[in-house]
């Protein structure tokens, strides 16, 4: 067991994540108490039943809904516990339950409100607007998740843009804003107000408010604060491009080598678009980014130019030295995920215990293999480069590689990933399996 400061603030990142996750559940039991408190189990039939059913439901999705919006809303609170890829993948995994429950607790109110009034499903379904503009809004708002739902399905995801997917995508932000009304003019348990009315008042200010904060007022202050603009545009042998950035005091975005921004560069083509790409160099008076081609958008930044203006969000993440919890460190990158690995590298502490793995198909495609042999040789760090096609391992058909022969402790040494899924994956089993510790393996996902 290693102790010292990075244990110590590994331990207290963990009580995070675990009091975030915690949270979830316990505002599903409190939102449940305060319905059963106001009389939803006061049930006699099957359909008093089934309706207070589709209450709880309706609740339970309420709370996931909320956590969803709060999970990518970039608040700081969430980013420096589970950092901004795992809180995106917690986001991706919630949402189809949360549309499900949704529809489940539509169609058994609907249904059960039926059975009371003497109407058939669909005569329900038709009257729902009758009831109050929320009850139309609440339906425009199940539109929206159902077209959310099926474009979000893995099988249609694919085969659409990464673009055309995202602006369907926000459509959820529609709808969650216009089901909110719905919960507090129409559900019983919030009508008469009291505890029940403040506590969901409380949740959704909180998840909407982040989101309004975060994802939309800040990044407009970072610009008129920061004036962050394009100071040059490099474009690279391997066919990759750099961009060096320039603004007023920097420092206090309190960026940190390994971590990430949202970049919208507010020029043609490229304005409408918001791409993640990390510092491929520790942060300063200047941030720089390195970008390879793999879409329409990361295509278009080789014709910046010098003065465009960028809004930016982040700092993004927890690939950082300060997530880690051991001594040693071994750093392994494919391909455009050597841009945090070579940042981090960058600033890492003098007589650190450092070995870098740089995996490429050929040296010719490898970005910033040049800088980060100088920098390997600077900082006395070991550096493996494996050059060539896959083979069996995460390494090549000529350079198999196991992280147990290339680290003497595996038990005492932090493991940073980054490149495409599927390798990162591999590298990321192989290293539990030589006895690397689960919170000492760090992975950057690199997709979406």
């Amino acid at each position: 067991m290693t102790t010292g400061p990075r244990a110590r603030t590994a331990e207290r990142r963990g009580w995070w994540i675990d009091g975030l996750e915690a949270a979830i559940w316990l505002a599903c039991a409190c939102g449940i108490a305060l319905m059963i408190a106001s009389g939803g189990l006061l049930a006699e039939t099957a359909t008093d039943w089934f309706y207070t059913l589709g209450r709880a439901l309706g609740i339970v999705a309420a709370v996931l809904m909320m956590t969803q919006v709060l999970l990518a809303s970039r608040a700081p609170w969430v980013e420096r516990a589970i950092g901004h890829d795992r809180a995106i993948a917690r986001h991706t995994r919630i949402g189809p339950v949360a549309i499900v429950l949704l529809f489940v607790h539509l169609a058994l109110m609907t249904g059960m409100t039926g059975i009371y009034d003497g109407r058939s499903f669909v005569e329900q379904s038709l009257s729902w607007s009758n009831y109050g503009w929320f009850m139309l809004f609440a339906q425009i708002a199940a539109a929206a998740f159902l077209i959310v739902f099926v474009t979000s399905v893995a099988a249609v995801r694919l085969r659409v843009p990464y673009e055309r997917w995202h602006a369907v995508h926000m459509l959820v932000y529609v709808g969650v804003a216009f089901a909110v009304p719905h919960q507090f003019l129409e559900g019983s348990t919030f009508r008469s107000g009291g505890l029940a009315w403040w506590f969901w008042a409380a949740l959704w200010t909180a998840s909407i408010g982040s989101f309004v904060v975060f994802r939309l007022i800040r990044p407009l202050v970072l610009l008129r604060r920061h004036g962050l603009t394009v100071e040059s545009v490099d474009a690279r042998p391997d066919g990759s491009t750099t961009v060096t950035l320039t603004g007023r005091d920097l420092a206090r975005l309190r960026a940190s080598a390994g971590q990430f921004f949202l970049w919208r560069f507010l020029s043609p083509g490229l304005r409408t678009q918001s791409h993640p790409y990390s510092l491929s160099a520790a942060p300063g008076d200047r941030l720089r980014i390195t970008v390879k081609a793999s879409g329409d958008g990361s295509a278009r930044v080789r014709a910046l130019e010098p003065g465009t203006r960028v809004l930016a969000e982040g700092p993004l993440g927890v690939f950082t030295h300060a997530t880690r919890t051991r001594e040693s460190l071994l750093l392994v990158a494919a391909g455009i995920g050597v841009t945090p690995v070579r940042s981090m590298l960058e600033a890492a502490p003098s007589g650190d215990d450092i070995t870098v793995v740089i995996r490429a198909r050929s040296r010719d495609e490898a970005p910033l293999l040049d800088e980060v042999e100088a920098l390997a040789a600077e900082r006395g760090a070991r550096l493996e480069v494996l050059l060539g096609a896959r083979g069996d391992t995460w390494g090549t058909l000529e350079q198999p590689a196991a992280v147990r022969e290339l680290v003497d402790r595996p038990g005492d040494t932090d493991v940073y990933i980054c490149g495409p899924r599927p390798w990162a994956l591999a590298v990321e089993a192989d290293a539990l399996a030589a006895g690397v510790p689960r919170d000492a393996v760090h992975r950057e996902e690199f997709g979406w």
